[in-house]
């Protein structure tokens, strides 16, 4: 009988990154600065590591791989291999302009997905910004030339944030998460990006940090985004919950649920379900036990574990595929 999986979070301490995943969202590293803490991962570059019950030690692939792939349901059957990534990321400075590939042009150069995928931004400071896409569409000889002379920020829309703000980056927009941003991201399991802007930043071997300017002009809309920065619709179905659909696509859905109380929920035969705490505290209790989990906790739900209630105060995102 299945339980929801406490997950442990490989750490990744970019440059870029600040202490905020450290000291309030209990990832415990000897790491100066952690930019990343990858909540569900079966991605090479980072497994996330079970931390209770029968299997605790081992990775999240190593139990998908023993259990077989009904734990994912049948959702996640068009899949080739475990579809998504979430991540915690703190950026203390900006991150690099960049921009990710679609399946079919990173599957053939890279040999992994694309990466399409969803930002909730958690908390942010006063004044903070990210870049989303372009201001108005440019051509393919004003994208290369204002990358070759330094001006192509003057383009690029610059856009306010506030908690509870939801980016959609489909696979070719252009962007960066601005400094003095906590995001929760949804994404495709990938982790293929395209560099093209950088503030002439150098990596801790004191060389300017690899640029990817080609392949980025390959993949690249040019083009402002279409989508809002809003959820796409509130579900008032819940007692002590109130709850919003952030994003729905082919490769992931996400909902943000707000906790006074106790909400019965259920994970069925259609997909697995990763429940991560951006907001205080949470107990999630199933059939096959449960599971506590703090502010910056995640917990995997197999497919068919059927129904299960989580109690607390605070919030979460719950993924699915």
């Amino acid at each position: 009988m299945f339980y929801p999986l406490k997950l442990k979070a490989p750490l990744k301490d970019y440059l870029w990154g600040g202490t905020r995943l450290k000291h309030e969202y209990h990832k415990e590293t000897d790491l100066d600065k952690v930019a990343e803490s990858w909540e569900l991962s079966c991605h090479q570059a980072g497994l996330s590591m079970i931390e209770n019950g029968e299997a605790k030690g081992k990775t999240l692939a190593e139990f998908i791989q023993e259990q077989g792939k009904d734990v994912l349901g049948r959702n996640a059957e068009k899949f080739s291999y475990f579809p998504l990534l979430i991540k915690l990321i703190d950026a203390r400075d900006n991150l690099s302009v960049q921009v990710h590939p679609d399946n079919d042009y990173a599957l053939r150069v890279e040999g992994e997905y694309g990466k399409t995928e969803m930002w909730y931004i958690v908390d942010c400071e006063p004044g903070a910004s990210l870049l989303y896409g372009f201001k108005q569409e440019i051509t393919p000889d004003e994208f290369a030339r204002r990358i070759a002379d330094n001006t192509l920020l003057e383009v690029c829309n610059q856009v306010p944030v506030k908690k509870g703000d939801v980016f959609f980056i489909e696979a070719g927009t252009l962007h960066a998460i601005g400094k003095g941003i906590l995001i929760c991201e949804i994404q495709q399991n990938s982790n293929t990006t395209y560099r093209i802007y950088d503030y002439g930043r150098v990596g801790k071997d004191g060389k300017p940090r690899e640029l990817h300017v080609e392949k980025a002009k390959e993949v690249t809309k040019l083009a402002p985004p279409t989508r809002d920065t809003k959820p796409l619709a509130a579900l008032n179905i819940f007692a002590d919950a109130k709850a919003s659909l952030l994003a729905s696509c082919e490769y992931f859905t996400a909902y943000h649920f707000e906790l006074n109380g106790c909400c019965p929920l259920r994970c069925g035969e259609e997909s697995f379900q990763a429940l991560t705490v951006i907001r205080g505290e949470m107990e999630i209790v199933a059939e096959g036990g449960k599971t506590k989990l703090l502010q910056g906790e995640t917990a995997f739900l197999p497919a068919k574990t059927g129904k299960y209630q989580v109690s607390g105060k605070g919030a979460f995102i719950l993924s699915s595929v």
